[in-house]
């Protein structure tokens, strides 16, 4: 199963690092890698995560989750 996510606040590879971190930290979520140019995060599954819960490992990380797509 794969998500994607639009994020707004990312500007360096530290910003795109620390949201596949975080993205990666969450149970359930098997990869995720952060596109900085297209400020699109592909998120890889191994069960059904919320988007609530992924929106928040985000948010957590100072970048704003701005939809799911």
């Amino acid at each position: 199963m794969e998500k994607k996510m639009v994020i707004e606040g990312m500007k360096c590879m530290h910003c795109k690092a620390s949201v596949e971190k975080a993205l990666q930290a969450v149970p359930g979520v098997t990869a995720a890698e952060v596109d900085l140019e297209a400020k699109i995060a592909k998120i890889v599954l191994a069960e059904d995560v919320a988007d609530d819960v992924l929106k928040e490992a985000v948010k957590a990380k100072g970048f704003e989750p701005v939809q799911m797509i």
